[in-house]
């Protein structure tokens, strides 16, 4: 949880649907003697405002976000303990900054008039969107023909920060990915609900180490016909796990569902098939989109 903490004071939030439909985050997990735990924070809190804007209605994503902060700055946040308790407002030190994992540069080729914005996504953790954003926005202001976008020995992290990083390339209403399980709440279609920030060519590469929420950017980038693989057959990882902390301290990983492509094939333990196991060696890598 310390690892992939998504917002900086040591909470992981849930959304939970309330009776008029409405989401609610309540605090699933926290790091104990982080932040928010310190601040007087307990598993069961639902969480009402961030710096006074309410926050009823958002998802747990966008929530964290704004929770994000650099280090040792303050939020204010106001939660209400358990489900009749009283409601709390505290000012939560921010301790915990993750890093980025976005490098990026432009190829510009001689004798070509076209350049690649080149892309390498370490891992999927809590500031991974908010600079691919930047990264891709910055690509093309310089000129950027068409993406590559490399995913190789990115084992993944956040799911949900590769499923948001999916989301960046897809139309408005293509799937993003399938979620299948024994339990009515894990069986979801997951769409994205905005157009796309980059309408370019894309290159994904990957490798047998491509795994988790890469796989998941891969398909739904493949599958909605956004991006051409290239590489090896990925690793293979789709379930969905959810994670219990325990009395004394300890937690628990329970496997509750797997993650289903867009076309409706099963990541786990067969992996994604790329379009060409290799660039053809006579094809420069200008001319892969050709093909």
């Amino acid at each position: 949880m310390s690892k992939y903490d998504m917002t900086g004071i040591g909470l992981n939030l849930r959304e939970i649907p309330d009776d008029n439909g409405s989401l609610r985050l309540v605090v699933l997990g926290l790091i104990l003697d982080g932040p928010a735990h310190s601040a007087g924070v307990r598993q069961g809190d639902e969480l009402l405002s961030v710096n006074g804007i309410d926050i009823r209605g958002k998802s747990a994503f966008d929530v964290s976000s704004m929770l994000q902060g650099p280090k040792e700055t303050f939020v204010t946040i106001k939660v209400k303990h358990d489900s009749c308790g009283p409601v709390e407002s505290m000012k939560v030190q921010r301790q915990m900054a993750a890093r980025t994992p976005i490098f990026y540069r432009l190829e510009k080729r001689d004798n070509e008039n076209s350049s690649v914005g080149y892309i390498h996504i370490k891992e999927f953790n809590a500031v991974a969107k908010k600079d691919l954003v930047s990264a891709l926005k910055r690509l093309q202001n310089s000129g950027a023909s068409y993406f590559v976008l490399d995913l190789r020995d990115n084992l993944g992290g956040l799911v949900q920060a590769g499923i948001e990083i999916a989301k960046l390339f897809l139309n408005k209403g293509d799937t993003v990915i399938y979620t299948t399980g024994r339990d009515r709440q894990v069986q979801n279609t997951i769409v994205a609900d905005s157009g796309p920030l980059v309408t370019t060519p894309v290159m994904v590469l990957v490798n047998n180490r491509t795994a988790s929420a890469s796989e998941i950017v891969a398909s739904a980038l493949h599958d909605n016909c956004k991006a051409v693989l290239v590489g090896e057959r990925t690793f293979g990882k789709g379930l969905i796990q959810s994670v219990f902390e325990l009395h004394d301290g300890s937690g628990i990983v329970v496997t509750v569902g797997k993650y289903v492509t867009p076309n409706h094939k099963d990541i786990n333990g067969d992996g994604i098939e790329p379009d060409y196991r290799r660039l053809p060696g006579a094809i420069h890598v200008h001319q892969i989109f050709l093909l």
